[in-house]
C-alpha cells in the first residue's frame, strides 16, 4: 500500500485589528507636509511657524542647563511631579502676575508644550461628540486635538474684530458646547488681534450662558506695536471660567518643550490626572534650566531684541506685498507675533497654486486647512520671521512669479 505525501498546512495569518476610527479620520499636518516637500535650502519657506533659530539666547539657555547638571544633578536627572518643579512654577505665577493677572504656584500646572496642555483640556473635558467652538481660521493644531477626542467643531460667525458676541451667544444656548478655543493675541494663522472690547464681551458671554473659555497666548510678548491688551482671563466675568495657556516656545526655544496651562482648580486637578497618564511630568531638567534662566537672565530684555527684528522683517514683507500679490489682494498688518495673513480674488485656490510656486523656490500655507467649516480657498498664511528683509524681498519675487505663472527667465 502506498501513500500520498502529506502536504504541510498552509499558514492562516489573521489581519491585525484596525486602528481606532479617530486615528482613521484625522489626518496629519498640512504644515509639516508642507515643510517636508520644501526642505530644499534654496526654497526660501514662509510656510514654516518656527521662531528664528540665530536668535536663540544660546548662551543663556546653556547656561542655565549647565548650572542645574552641575549644582543639583540629583535632582535636574529625577522623576518630578506632574504639577511642575515648584521653581518654576513660582517664576511663571510672578511673571503672570506682573502682567495684571494674580497668579500663584498652585495655580499652575506645566505641560511638554502648550501643545499638550491643549491635549489635556480635550481629555479633561470632552466626551464623543461634545460641541467645541473655534475661530475662522483656527489654528490648525487646535483642530486636530479636537478631532482626535471626537468632538464636534464649530466655526463662530466673525466680523472684523473676531469671533461675534451676539453669534457666540446664540450658538452658545442652540449648540450647548463645552468650550471656546481662541487666540486672541497675534492669532495664528491670521496675526489678528481682538480688541479690549471683544475680549470682554466673549468673557460676559461665557459667563451668562456657562461657557470654558481655552485663551492660547503663544505669542502675545512678541508685541511690536501698540499697547498690551488684558487677557480674558483677567476680566472678572471669565476668571472662574477660562484656561490661559503660555509658552516659552516663541520667547526661549520650542525645542525645550515647556508650556503651561493656568486653570480654576477642579480642571486643572483633571488636567494633572490626564498628564499622568500621558507622561508623568514634563522633563526636570528642562523646568530647572529654565527656572534658572528666568532667575540670572533678563527674559523681557531678550524678548525685546528678538521683537526688534521681527518688526524688520514685517515690515520687509508689507512694503513687498503689493507687488507680490495679484490685483485686488487683501491682507492685514499685525501688531506682533509671527504670521501675516493675505485674501487674493475669490478666483485664485492657494491649494492648487502651491505647486507652482514651490517650483519657484518659494512656500507658504494654504488657508483652507486652518477652516472647520466651509473654507476660503483664496487665503493664505505667511510666516515672515524665520527670513532676512532681503531674503524675503527676494521671496515675494518669486511668489509674485509662482502666483501668475511666469517661469525663471
Amino acid at each position: 500500500m502506498t501513500f500520498a505525501p502529506v502536504s504541510a498546512p498552509v499558514p492562516v495569518s489573521a489581519p491585525v485589528p484596525a486602528l481606532a476610527g479617530r486615528a482613521r479620520s484625522i489626518g496629519g499636518s498640512p504644515v509639516r507636509d508642507i515643510l517636508a516637500v520644501t526642505a530644499r535650502p534654496e526654497v526660501i519657506n514662509f510656510a514654516g511657524g518656527l521662531p528664528a533659530p540665530e536668535l536663540f539666547d544660546r548662551a543663556g539657555v546653556a547656561a542655565g542647563f549647565r548650572y542645574v547638571l552641575e549644582e543639583a544633578p540629583a535632582q535636574a536627572l529625577q522623576y518630578s511631579t506632574t504639577e511642575g518643579e515648584p521653581e518654576l512654577r513660582e517664576r511663571l505665577a510672578a511673571r503672570t502676575t506682573a502682567r495684571g493677572l494674580p497668579t500663584t504656584a498652585d495655580d499652575l500646572l506645566v505641560t511638554t508644550g502648550s501643545q499638550q496642555a491643549l491635549s489635556l483640556l480635550a481629555s479633561a473635558l470632552l466626551d464623543p461628540g461634545d460641541t467645541v467652538l473655534v475661530e475662522a481660521p483656527c489654528y490648525l493644531a487646535a483642530l486636530q486635538v479636537f478631532g482626535l477626542a471626537g468632538a464636534r467643531i464649530l466655526a463662530v460667525p466673525e466680523d472684523a474684530d473676531g469671533p461675534d458676541p451676539e453669534a457666540l451667544a446664540e450658538l452658545v444656548v442652540r449648540e450647548r458646547p463645552k468650550l471656546l478655543y481662541t487666540v486672541p493675541t497675534f492669532q495664528n494663522p491670521t496675526g489678528r488681534t481682538l480688541p479690549a472690547e471683544r475680549r470682554a464681551a466673549l468673557a460676559s458671554v461665557a459667563a451668562r450662558h456657562g461657557l470654558w473659555i481655552v485663551e492660547d497666548d503663544p505669542y502675545g510678548e512678541l508685541r511690536y506695536d501698540g499697547e498690551r491688551l488684558p487677557w480674558i482671563a483677567a476680566h472678572t466675568d471669565a476668571r472662574d471660567r477660562t484656561v490661559l495657556l503660555g509658552s516659552f516656545s516663541k520667547v526661549m526655544a520650542p525645542g525645550i518643550r515647556l508650556g503651561w496651562l493656568r486653570a480654576p482648580a477642579e480642571l486643572r486637578r483633571a488636567c494633572a490626572v490626564a498628564k499622568q497618564a500621558a507622561d508623568l511630568h514634563t522633563p526636570t531638567v528642562n523646568q530647572l534650566a529654565a527656572a534658572r534662566y528666568l532667575a540670572v537672565d533678563d527674559l523681557d530684555a531678550h524678548v525685546a531684541r528678538v521683537a526688534a527684528v521681527y518688526r524688520e522683517r514685517r515690515d520687509a514683507m508689507l512694503a513687498g506685498l503689493g507687488e507680490a500679490l495679484p490685483p485686488g489682494s487683501r491682507w492685514n498688518r499685525p501688531e506682533g507675533g509671527m504670521f501675516l495673513w493675505a485674501r487674493l480674488p475669490q478666483s485664485y485656490d492657494t491649494a492648487a497654486l502651491l505647486p507652482q510656486v514651490v517650483a519657484q523656490d518659494v512656500a507658504y500655507v494654504p488657508g483652507a486647512p486652518f477652516y472647520a467649516g466651509e473654507p476660503d480657498r483664496s487665503t493664505l498664511r505667511l510666516c515672515f520671521v524665520t527670513q532676512t528683509p532681503e531674503e524675503i524681498g527676494e521671496g515675494l519675487r518669486r511668489l509674485g512669479r509662482g502666483l501668475t505663472g511666469q517661469d525663471r527667465s
